[in-house]
C-alpha cells in the first residue's frame, strides 16, 4: 500500500518544481488537470537543438550553471530521469550547487537498473551520488524500496505510477477480435531485451493454443546500417519465423501515442522480454488498456500492477517453462484486468496531494 504524508497546510504562492524532466508522462500526470498550487518549470531546449527535433538530450536542469543562474526561480529541485550521460562528478557538482542555494532535492528512483545500460556500474555510481543526498527519495513499489533501504540505509515513500494514456482514451471499450493475440515489441532493442529467446518459445506456446497468434514488432531502425540498434542477423531470424507461419513480423517507425495505444489495445497479452530492469511504463500503459502483461521476475513489474510473471533474469536466463505457463494462463483466464477511469482519476488526485505535501514539508 502507498505511503502517503500528512498533508500540511498549503503554501502561500504555490509551488515552483524545477522537475527534471517535465514532460515526461508520469511527470506530467503527478499533477491534477487542475491547479493543485504546484507549478513544474518547463523543460529548456538545450543550445542549438531545433524547435522539430525529436531527438533525446541531456536535460538543461543537471547543468549546475543553469541552477545558478535560475535558482530564483524554483522552490524544490525533483530529479526523475535523464541523467544517464552525467558522471558521479558532474551529479556531485549538481547536488553542491542546491545546496549552496538551500534547494531541496527529491529524488524519485524510477531505476535501480538503467535498462539501458548493458553494465550497471556506471547508473550505480550514479545513485550512489544522488539517492545519499537527497532530501527525500520516493519510489514506485516496496520492493525498490525495501532495496534502497538495504543499500543505503534511506527510507522511500511508495507512490504508485500514475496512469498512462490520457482521457478519454483510457475509458474507451477494447476491439473485438476472434483470436488470441500474444505481443512482443521489441523496439529498438534496448540493452535490457534478450528477444530471440522469448520469441522463439513464445512461437512454440502460441502454436499448441487454438486460434493463438504471435505479433512481432520492431523499429526500422533494427534493418538501417547506419543505426546503432543494427541486427541484421536478429532481424533475420524473426524474418524467417514470419514466413514459416510461426509469427506476424512488423517493422515499422515509431508509433506516437495513438498507434501505440490501438496496437497494445489489439494485444491480449504483451510479453516483456526484460532481463533486467525496476519498473515499467509499458506496464501501466497496458493496465490502462485492459492487456494482460506477461512480466520477468527481474525488477519489481508483478509489485507495480497485476500481471503474470515469468523466470528472466541477466544471472540465470530464461526459464521456458513459466514463460509457457503464463501465455496458457492468459489464454484461459482473459479478459485481462483493467484499470478504470475513476480508479485511476482518484489515483492521480491522491498521488498529486502526496507530492505537494511532500514538497511543502520541504518548505516549512
Amino acid at each position: 500500500m502507498a505511503e502517503h504524508p500528512s498533508e500540511p497546510a498549503r503554501r502561500p504562492g504555490g509551488i515552483r518544481v524545477a522537475s527534471v524532466p517535465a514532460g515526461h508522462v508520469y511527470v506530467r500526470h503527478c499533477s491534477t488537470p487542475a491547479s493543485d498550487d504546484v507549478t513544474r518549470l518547463p523543460d529548456p531546449r538545450p543550445n542549438g537543438a531545433p524547435s522539430t527535433s525529436q531527438r533525446w538530450w541531456p536535460p538543461v536542469m543537471l547543468d549546475p550553471d543553469w541552477v545558478s543562474t535560475h535558482h530564483d526561480d524554483f522552490d524544490v529541485y525533483h530529479l526523475h530521469f535523464g541523467f544517464d550521460a552525467q558522471s558521479p562528478a558532474q551529479l556531485s557538482a549538481l547536488v553542491d550547487a542546491l545546496g549552496r542555494h538551500g534547494k531541496p532535492l527529491v529524488y524519485t528512483v524510477h531505476d535501480l537498473r538503467n535498462p539501458h545500460q548493458q553494465d550497471p556500474a556506471a547508473h550505480e555510481a550514479a545513485l550512489d551520488v544522488v539517492i545519499p543526498a537527497a532530501d527525500r527519495l520516493i519510489t514506485l513499489t516496496p520492493g525498490a524500496a525495501q532495496s534502497i533501504r538495504d543499500r543505503w540505509n534511506r527510507t522511500a515513500t511508495v507512490l504508485p505510477h500514475p496512469h498512462v494514456v490520457e482521457m478519454p482514451r483510457l475509458a474507451d471499450a477494447r476491439p473485438d477480435h476472434d483470436t488470441f493475440r500474444v505481443g512482443v515489441h521489441a523496439k529498438s532493442l534496448r540493452p535490457n531485451m534478450s528477444v530471440l529467446p522469448v520469441v522463439r518459445v513464445l512461437a512454440e506456446a502460441v502454436a499448441e493454443l487454438p486460434d493463438a497468434e504471435l505479433r512481432v514488432n520492431i523499429h526500422r531502425d533494427v534493418a538501417d546500417p547506419a543505426a546503432p540498434a543494427h541486427a541484421p542477423g536478429l532481424l533475420q531470424t524473426l524474418d524467417d519465423l514470419h514466413r514459416r507461419g510461426r509469427l506476424t513480423l512488423t517493422v515499422h517507425d515509431y508509433f506516437d501515442d495513438d498507434q501505440l495505444w490501438d496496437y497494445l489495445a489489439s494485444l491480449d497479452l504483451s510479453v516483456l522480454p526484460y532481463r533486467f530492469g525496476t519498473h515499467s511504463g509499458w506496464l501501466e500503459a497496458c493496465h490502462d488498456l485492459g492487456t494482460a502483461v506477461a512480466a520477468p521476475d527481474c525488477g519489481f513489474y508483478a509489485q507495480q500492477r497485476p500481471c503474470l510473471t515469468y523466470g528472466h533474469t541477466q544471472q540465470a536466463g530464461l526459464d521456458e517453462g513459466s514463460l509457457r505457463e503464463a501465455v496458457r494462463t492468459a489464454f484461459e483466464k482473459r479478459p485481462a484486468p483493467r484499470a478504470t477511469a475513476t480508479d485511476r482519476v482518484r489515483e492521480r488526485g491522491e498521488l498529486a496531494a502526496a507530492h505537494r505535501a511532500l514538497y511543502t514539508s520541504l518548505l516549512r
